[in-house]
């Protein structure tokens, strides 16, 4: 078979050349030539973008589209299961990316063993396939002895190159196929080295294809750069319906599945677990791990009740307030954002009367979790003030609510069942919005419901 030919254009002005130069000869922009492949004739496209199902492309009225009855499929996994939506959807397409180390492949193995395996909980195993370009056959099947997985049944594919992964997966048909990773795989349509930008868009288009038309649960795994996003094209993540990033420290214990993109359940959800000698275990009450549960009260220290994707979740924000001996007083956060510490700081020095301009202000997340919410304004500043004046807060005390610049204290989402959440794990007070207050009392919590600054700081 004839290589296809490849060329060159340019993405500022468009321009065509035959080979790559480091500056566009039209417009004059400098690397910005990008490799694609040269469709001569109706032959070659035909051939290079043929489906992968005998049925063909029709026009259908959406209410003749038979739904299945159970349109998910449970991978055994519960955190896994709540961070897809309520479990693995036939024929999407889930790319995972995280640092090195962190527990992507084992994760993967782990749900496709459980999946193809008796332990799922299936009524019948569905057929998987585990490609992987990183590892050799020894490399798996030690990990998943180690793991203590079913591996005997599991099928495993060592290859690299995307057409001859596709044309194994057509033979065989998966249910579930796990593609690791995105970046050592390559297409024979162009000439450049795997993880390019030209190969990983070209390899994922044929691996989605090929999903969507074979009814094929895809995972890919992606790798990072050192900012912390997906290597490769931004259109990557455009192309899958899923996309899961794994945060944690690699020598830590717990791991933190995040969900930034969703077609079939909430967006930013999120799923922990923690690294065992077996594996990664979900956590199902990860409230637990983030609170640090003092022997005695300490300045500097709140629990609010933040809430990603569809569960409240029970945080201490820390705040450490100490004199300043430089000209520009310090303001770091850590798990939150550091533009709006210096807003609220502003707005408690105009509507509270107390001025932090001469001392230093460093606030932090328990338990390395990122809170983007505007509900953790009220806790910011109570732990903030708390640890100015040097009078810890209550234990049994839950702060949570967003804080306006007119000094009003504003209602966040679903503020019942945040203060449910607070309620069964032991907090008996709590100091909300207005807008937050329940209509009918909850057992077990007294609930005070704040509209300005100034009565915040007189509850406290």
């Amino acid at each position: 078979m004839a290589r296809a030919k490849t060329r060159f254009h340019c993405t500022a002005c468009g321009a065509v050349h035959p080979k790559w130069g480091g500056q566009c000869a039209d417009c004059g922009a400098w690397n910005t030539l990008e490799e694609t492949v040269a469709s001569d004739g109706q032959a070659a496209t035909s051939a290079r973008f043929a489906g992968y199902a005998g049925e063909a492309a029709k026009i259908r009225r959406l209410g003749d589209v038979v739904v299945e009855a159970e349109p998910r499929t449970a991978t055994g996994l519960s955190e896994l299961d709540r961070v897809l939506g309520g479990g693995l959807v036939h024929g999407s397409v889930v790319l995972i990316g995280g640092d090195p180390g962190i527990g992507k492949s084992t994760l993967l193995l782990q749900s496709l063993a459980i999946l193809t395996g008796t332990k799922g909980g299936h009524s019948a195993a569905l057929s998987g396939l585990y490609v992987t370009g990183e590892e050799s056959p020894q490399q798996v099947s030690l990990r998943a002895r180690r793991l203590g997985l079913p591996y005997e049944d599991l099928r495993l594919l060592t290859e690299t190159c995307a057409e001859r992964i596709l044309q194994h997966a057509q033979q065989s048909r998966p249910d579930v196929m796990v593609v690791d990773s995105i970046q050592t795989l390559y297409t024979e349509q162009l000439q450049s080295a795997p993880g390019s930008v030209a190969q990983v868009r070209e390899s994922a288009a044929q691996l989605v294809r090929f999903a969507k038309q074979t009814g094929t649960s895809l995972f890919i795994v992606g790798h990072v750069t050192k900012e912390g996003q997906l290597a490769g094209p931004r259109v990557l993540e455009h192309m899958v319906d899923t996309v899961l990033y794994f945060e944690g420290d690699p020598g830590g214990r717990y791991r933190v599945l995040r969900a930034v993109k969703n077609r079939f359940g909430a967006v930013n959800e999120l799923g922990v677990f923690a690294m065992a000698d077996t594996g990664l275990k979900p956590v199902s009450n990860p409230s637990a791990i983030f609170l640090s549960r003092h022997e005695d009260p300490v300045p500097g220290s709140v629990v609010m009740v933040t809430r990603e994707g569809t569960r409240p979740l029970l945080v201490e924000v820390q705040a450490l307030v100490s004199e300043s001996h430089a000209s520009q007083p310090r303001r770091i956060t850590v798990g939150l954002e550091q533009n709006r510490l210096t807003m609220l700081l502003a707005v408690l020095h105009r509507h509270g009367g107390i001025a932090l301009f001469d001392q230093d202000v460093f606030v932090n997340v328990v338990g390395g979790v990122r809170v983007t919410e505007t509900a953790a304004d009220l806790p910011m500043l109570a732990a903030a003030l708390s640890s100015f004046r040097d009078r810890p807060l209550p234990r049994e005390l839950v702060i949570f609510g967003e804080v306006g610049l007119a000094g009003e204290i504003r209602p966040v989402p679903n503020g019942e069942e945040r203060l449910r959440e607070a309620a069964k794990h032991g907090y008996t007070r709590a100091i909300v919005p207005a807008g937050n207050a329940p209509r009918k009392s909850i057992k077990g919590i007294e609930v005070v419901a704040v509209s300005r600054l100034a009565q915040v700081l007189d509850a406290l």
